[in-house]
């Protein structure tokens, strides 16, 4: 982390996150702001479109931009590039209806430069899922506030080039194992969360023509965006990606990606499979990334864990898991993650074999499996 950016983030802590929210409904905006005031951080300014937005970010400068998708005189997609461009010190996340053209929006809209996306409630504001909306924004966008400004805009995801990275001296020291007498890894497990689907758009584009293992993915999302989010793992790696489904069986070369809603599990057998669950959530997450890190130790040596940027703690206790069979972990470095939050948790607890930057850590993953 440079000086800049580090003292950017130590005076965020002190501030209140300042937040800038765009929707076109006059309801969405007050029943928002309230629950954001509420929680202590600051409403800097609200516009009922991007038109309304672009003529007041340079002004409030806020930390965070909460953005609808679709709005008159021009939506959330559309002024997506320039809000970046007149506000580099925000982070966006954008607000979409749970609909498949929504789902495949706001997967552009992370491609261009959002960290996050949160789904409405479909049932509308009086339904069951306006306390567990209510939670994950807020959860979110402190996150996003806290983690301070981006330190460099990132090109969109199809235009990134690998570039020079360093790590602190923290990071450094716990990068010091070498894996090389590891054996080939059989399965690769990877969990993501804020930041995620772009660091993994940039991972898994780096992928080898011959690949050994199957690849599953825990990327915390709702229902119906894991499938859209499948199809553009599927674009972007040239590789075959899909939902997983229950009972299915694993193929090499394959990636997986948890259903929204769903855990997803892996059993080893003479046949390894999928296997799907509606378990209680664990850290506020279904899918939650323990659950696939718990069941993959079932390979031992022969499993590899990744944990890309997230908030959050999510994939802690199944990396000790993972650990105890000798499995390998590594996790995305703080320079490169969105959120340090569940990669850094489980590079404090000792049990990152690699920290790394991303565009190393893609290096790292494509020589693994061309082993």
């Amino acid at each position: 982390m440079t000086k800049a950016r580090k003292r950017a983030s130590e005076e965020t802590q002190d501030a209140p996150i300042r937040a800038m929210l765009v929707d076109d409904s006059g309801v969405t905006r007050a029943l928002i702001a309230r629950w954001l005031t509420e929680a202590g951080i600051d409403v800097a300014a609200t516009a009922r479109d991007g038109m309304d937005a672009l003529s007041q970010v340079e002004m409030c400068r806020p930390d965070i931009i909460i953005l609808d998708i679709e709005m008159p005189r021009r939506g959330g997609i559309e002024i997506l590039p320039e809000l970046l461009q007149r506000a580099p010190q925000s982070r966006v996340l954008m607000a979409s209806s749970l609909t498949t053209r929504s789902a495949h929006i706001t997967m552009e809209a992370l491609k261009l430069g959002a960290s996050d996306a949160v789904a409405k409630p479909s049932s509308g504001w009086a339904g069951r899922g306006t306390r567990e909306f209510r939670g994950e924004l807020i959860r979110k966008v402190t996150a996003l506030g806290k983690a301070g400004p981006p330190e460099e805009r990132p090109a969109p995801a199809e235009e990134t080039a690998p570039a020079e990275e360093t790590l602190s001296a923290a990071e450094e020291a716990i990068s010091t194992v070498s894996l090389s007498d590891a054996p080939p890894p059989r399965i690769v497990v990877i969990g993501s969360s804020t930041g995620g689907p772009k660091a993994l758009f940039e991972l898994l584009a780096r992928l080898p023509e011959t690949i050994n293992a199957p690849i599953l993915i825990a990327q915390h999302m709702p229902p119906t965006f894991t499938s859209i989010f499948a199809e553009h793992l599927a674009r972007m790696s040239g590789r075959p990606a899909r939902e997983a489904e229950d009972g299915e069986p694993l193929r090499d070369g394959t990636l997986y990606v948890a259903p929204g809603g769903r855990h997803m599990e892996v059993r080893r057998c003479d046949r390894p499979f999928i296997r799907l669950s509606d378990a209680p959530p664990e850290n506020f997450c279904r899918p939650s990334v323990n659950p696939l890190f718990r069941s993959a130790a079932a390979w031992g040596e022969e499993a590899l864990g990744i944990v890309l940027t997230g908030m959050g703690s999510d994939g802690l206790s199944g990396a000790r898991t993972l650990r105890e069979a000798r499995a390998r972990i590594v996790v995305q470095d703080a320079a490169t993650s969105v959120v340090w939050g569940m990669p850094g948790a489980i590079a404090r607890e000792g049990l990152a074999d690699e920290v790394l930057p991303l565009t190393k850590l893609g290096a790292f993953l494509a020589a693994e499996l061309e082993r």
